[in-house]
């Protein structure tokens, strides 16, 4: 499958290199040619690059994977608004934290800086059918060699409201070595972007996520 990414940072080369390593064709298209080619080098298996509108035209599939904050702006600069991507999965992994958040400890300094992005972005890419994925894991753990958690495969909630898009983004989850988790329509990815936001919190905070959010009959305690 040809993926293309509009995007040349951690979370574009993280993903693109799983990609690549399973076997896809992928593109990163960048603003700054230097940076998209040190992405696809970094990737390596025969990775390609080019600018925004490259990535948009080239992908069967195409992730976005730039700041949660300028991701609107990226798909407009791709051509989004002139039906670029229409027809095809749009992939948003954008958390739009808001700037500031990183320098506060206590989990109440992590605030979404905007409405859902992935709910704006199906506004201004014209036709695209955006699937919001892959916003919860940091790159770091995309990047890594063994993508399971406790012996089981890292789920990824899927968010979107075309059954072949869906089906499409799930495929790329697994090939990925991870569990897609359908988590119902486009509406939902506020929660989702709230989601990743709270925990982001928690995490720099020095809390344990898991500790919050324990799944039922984990504890030693439960009856």
């Amino acid at each position: 499958m040809r993926i293309g990414v509009i995007g040349a940072g951690q979370m574009a080369t993280a993903l693109g290199s799983g990609w690549a390593k399973a076997g896809h064709e992928v593109l990163i298209g960048g603003r700054s040619p230097q940076r998209a080619a040190d992405a696809a080098e970094r990737i390596g298996s025969g990775t390609r690059h080019g600018d925004l509108h490259q990535a948009a035209q080239f992908g069967e599939v195409t992730l976005v994977a730039v700041s949660g904050t300028a991701v609107v702006d990226a798909v407009r600069r791709a051509g989004g608004e002139d039906g670029a991507l229409a027809g095809r999965p749009l992939i948003d992994c954008s958390n739009a934290v808001a700037p500031t958040a990183f320098t506060g400890a206590a989990p109440g300094a992590f605030v979404l800086a905007e409405d859902a992005v992935a709910e704006r972005l199906a506004g201004v890419a014209a036709g695209a059918h955006v699937v919001k994925a892959f916003n919860v894991c940091a790159a770091e753990i995309w990047a890594g060699g063994d993508r399971r958690y406790e012996g089981r495969p890292l789920g990824v909630p899927l968010c979107g409201d075309d059954a072949d898009a869906l089906r499409t983004v799930a495929s790329l989850v697994a090939d990925l070595g991870g569990e897609p988790v359908l988590a119902g329509g486009l509406n939902r990815a506020r929660y989702l972007e709230g989601l990743a936001v709270f925990a982001m919190g928690l995490w720099f905070a020095g809390y344990d996520a898991r500790a919050v959010l324990p799944q039922i009959g984990s504890s030693s305690s439960a009856g």
